[in-house]
């Protein structure tokens, strides 16, 4: 598994417990400091942690374009109502997809994918492969 692959998973599982926890990602500065107790107890490849902090610290700048983003394209879906998992998959995604120029929209689509595979349900890889498709169309 390469290192961008960790740091999302990474960013992924901090994501989720923030969700989980109730904690509010938007803050950067506290989220840093989180992010680096996160990867001392989770194990957090090294190689992998700029990446993944680089990652969040984006999303933490540009959630609310994010979510409206994902918001306008999952379809019969409010972002609350979006599996926890799911939707911290496609913030990840549509992050670099948006705001990540090394990043192809094709790649970060795999990758959500491929994520989704692993960590979300059984309806999590076509649900996140569709709202992405959707974005891709609309930032092309």
């Amino acid at each position: 598994m390469g290192v961008r692959r960790n740091a999302r998973e990474a960013v992924l599982q901090f994501l989720f417990q923030d969700d989980f926890l109730g904690l509010d990602s938007n803050q950067e500065e506290a989220a840093e400091e989180r992010f680096a107790d996160f990867c001392s107890l989770y194990d957090v490849q090294k190689k992998a942690r700029p990446y993944a902090l680089s990652l969040l610290q984006g999303i933490s700048r540009q959630r609310s374009n994010i979510d409206d983003s994902i918001r306008n394209h999952a379809s019969n879906w409010r972002l609350e109502r979006i599996d926890v998992t799911d939707r911290n998959i496609l913030r990840i995604a549509v992050y670099e997809m948006t705001f990540q120029d090394d990043v192809p929209p094709e790649v970060a689509i795999n990758e959500a994918v491929e994520i989704a595979k692993r960590f979300g349900t059984g309806d999590s890889p076509a649900f996140v492969n569709g709202v992405l498709d959707s974005i891709k169309v609309s930032l092309a």
